[in-house]
């Protein structure tokens, strides 16, 4: 049985970000280098499993080759006045932008005066694409949709508009623009259901939620869908594992949704996977964290002592599954 070196961290988000304001989770160091176990609080023991395959995978066996050594990435713009959205697509030096969009208490017009400042700062040539998680029923969707690729000037894609892949599927039918799935692929017992039933153009792949690099690569070559590498939000740790399985894919038609470091105060590197001209390097293996920072961004012992419980549940688990 492995045995990892294990450090809690806690970092603060610039913005709240899916009600998150600070971000944790549970660097773990193995024979082969690190990993990231940060599975979303409300997620039980069944759910996280394979957020640990996947730091345990990271940790212990590494990577496939890459057939690339750069992935294009998106921007991040959470649920923030137009203003300060146009500051974040202005500042980040990318070509394509993933706004969030129908949070609790927001409203369409505003999502639309958020997309159109997004469109304003980074010119008709970037893509712009849209993020629900799930938030509206389908009727909500065609409409909001429509608002919103006008505002657009034009959508790349609507991500997650719906719930489930039934819904996704009506969506699909009743708008022009693309629709990409991601909480139906990886928080569902059957993946694969969305390419069967025709609910989306895009397949959203999260490395962490999926098990790690491998599984989520032959998940990848099953569903036979043009496939975009987003992150959970992790620190740079995580990230290289989402950017390893960016690196390995076949292919990589759309800009992948792995610059989130800048959602973050601080990270464990020193040298933090932070795009540059819109893209991020492929890693071979995962980066080193500094123990300055390690220290800088431990969690207090309340944190630690509950995130340790939290993985040591998940591992029993795993072993008794």
């Amino acid at each position: 049985m492995d045995v990892f070196e294990t450090h809690v961290y806690a970092i603060g988000m610039r913005s709240r970000f899916r009600s998150i304001t600070v971000r944790e989770g549970v660097l773990l160091r193995g024979p082969d280098g690190w990993g990231e176990f940060c599975p979303f609080e409300g997620y039980d023991a069944a759910e996280s499993a394979p957020w640990l395959a996947c730091a345990h995978e990271s940790a212990t066996a590494g990577w496939p080759e890459p057939v690339r050594d750069r992935v294009p990435v998106n921007c991040t713009v959470p649920a923030v006045s137009p203003e300060r959205a146009h500051a974040i697509a202005a500042e980040s030096g990318c070509r394509t932008a993933k706004v969030k969009v129908a949070d609790v208490g927001s409203s369409v017009a505003e999502d639309r005066e958020r997309v159109a400042a997004v469109r304003d700062a980074l010119g008709p040539a970037a893509a712009i694409r849209v993020d629900a998680n799930g938030a509206w029923d389908v009727d909500r969707a065609v409409v909001a949709i429509g608002e919103l690729d006008r505002a657009a000037g034009g959508l790349e894609y609507v991500e997650q508009p719906c719930p489930t892949a039934e819904e996704l599927a009506t969506v699909r039918r009743g708008v022009d623009v693309r629709i990409a799935a991601d909480e139906s692929i990886r928080r569902a017992e059957d993946p694969l259901r969305i390419a069967e039933l025709g609910a989306a153009d895009v397949a959203v792949l999260k490395v962490a939620p999926l098990g790690g690099v491998r599984r989520a690569l032959r998940l990848a070559e099953a569903c036979g869908l043009p496939c975009v590498v987003s992150s959970a939000v992790e620190t740079s740790v995580g990230l290289a594992a989402g950017l390893a399985l960016a690196g390995a894919l076949p292919e990589l038609d759309f800009a992948c949704g792995l610059g989130t470091t800048a959602l973050l105060t601080g990270d464990v590197v020193t040298d933090s996977l932070t795009a540059v001209d819109g893209e991020l390097p492929v890693p071979r293996r995962p980066p080193e964290p500094d123990p300055a920072l390690l220290e800088r961004h431990a969690a207090d012992a309340a944190t630690r002592s509950r995130w340790l419980g939290r993985m040591n549940e998940v591992a029993e688990h795993r072993l008794s599954g």
